[in-house]
């Protein structure tokens, strides 16, 4: 998709917003949903800070709170 959309301003990202207590783990996770939305640290590269992202920004990557992560 990020490829198809590569000269649009629209980005296609993907954020690991580390474990977080959701229904989906039974509220197992350590971190809260606003933790996982707004990281602490790190680049701070999580849900907010990617859909808030200029134009000109990359597209096609997969981020979590310090960074990007290989794939």
């Amino acid at each position: 998709m990020a490829a198809e959309l590569k000269d649009t301003p629209i980005k296609i990202n993907a954020a690991d917003p580390g474990f977080t207590a959701t229904d989906i783990n039974q509220y197992q996770g350590h971190r809260t949903v606003e933790q996982g939305a707004i990281a602490t640290g790190g680049y701070a590269y999580t849900a907010v800070r990617l859909a808030t992202l200029p134009d000109d920004a990359s597209s096609g990557g997969f981020f979590d709170e310090d960074g990007v992560v290989p794939w």
